[in-house]
């Protein structure tokens, strides 16, 4: 905060020297002054997320000058802070997400089967990377096409795989695991790093920082970019938002429906069902 204070010391000094005055103290300061300093703060074209941080200070500020007696009045009281806007998520088209799905499937190896087999359930099902390491082999039903997932709050849920997911997972299973696995035979893990142990959520980050640097990809792809990619394409495809809540996990709906701005959709707009 001890920028801010200085920044808003230095606008008491400019505006002393504009209206011929010696000096602004602190003390003098009401709410129309704090007025122009929000207006002048806006004419430089600060965000609202500086504006708020800025205003956090001045209130912190005078409530101790308050408390200490030393101003009769707390120009802050009932000051409200501008709403800050958080970034809608980012997200990665089709044709990105297939970029990344053929380099893991042309390195044929039990690595790139394990990679390739990651990327397809991720890509298909939306589930977070904390979800995906803490997979047991057990949890995977290909015949019924569906993996079990324990998510936030021990909360389970069933999700649905495609059947390109199906045939990626089984060929990990059948001809890569089994390598990796080798010194580790009691491993449950359904996904392992080289050692044949649990990957882990920073062993899966810089696995994803190499198949994206691999794809000749931006860097700011990250596993989570897919889970936003799946909830995006589910809107488009038609999926009910309240599905959509179940499949990603999230405990309120109000969560789910930051996707219908990212689909280009408002949240009061209706959804059509998914044929």
């Amino acid at each position: 905060y001890r920028n801010d204070l200085l920044q808003f010391t230095d606008f008491l000094e400019v505006m002393a020297a504009r209206e011929g005055k010696p000096s602004i103290p602190l003390q003098s300061v009401d709410k129309e002054r704090l007025g122009g300093y929000f207006l002048h703060l806006r004419e430089r074209g600060y965000s609202s997320a500086s504006v708020a941080r800025k205003t956090a200070a001045l209130r912190a500020l005078y409530q101790y000058l308050w408390r200490k007696g030393e101003v009769a009045a707390d120009p802050t009281a009932g000051l409200g802070s501008p709403e800050v806007k958080k970034p809608l998520p980012r997200t990665i088209a089709a044709d990105e997400v297939q970029l990344l799905l053929a380099y893991t499937e042309a390195r044929d190896t039990p690595e790139g089967k394990r990679d390739h087999a990651m990327l397809r359930l991720l890509s298909a099902t939306g589930m977070r990377v904390g979800e995906l390491v803490t997979l047991d082999v057990d949890d995977v039903d290909l015949a019924d096409a569906r993996v079990r997932v324990i998510g936030r709050a021990n909360r389970e849920r069933r999700l649905p795989i495609d059947a390109a997911t199906v045939a990626s997972l089984k060929e990990y299973l059948e001809d890569a695991r089994p390598y990796l696995t080798r010194n580790m035979p009691n491993e449950k893990a359904l996904v392992v790093n080289q050692r044949g142990l649990r990957l882990t959520r920073q062993g899966f980050w810089l696995v994803m920082k190499g198949i994206v640097r691999g794809a000749g990809l931006p860097p700011a792809i990250t596993p989570h970019v897919l889970r936003h990619s799946f909830a995006k394409n589910s809107i488009g495809e038609g999926v009910q938002l309240e599905q959509l809540r179940q499949l990603l996990g999230h405990a309120s709906i109000a969560t789910t429906q930051i996707y219908t701005q990212v689909a280009g959709q408002s949240p009061e707009s209706p959804v059509p069902s998914k044929a």
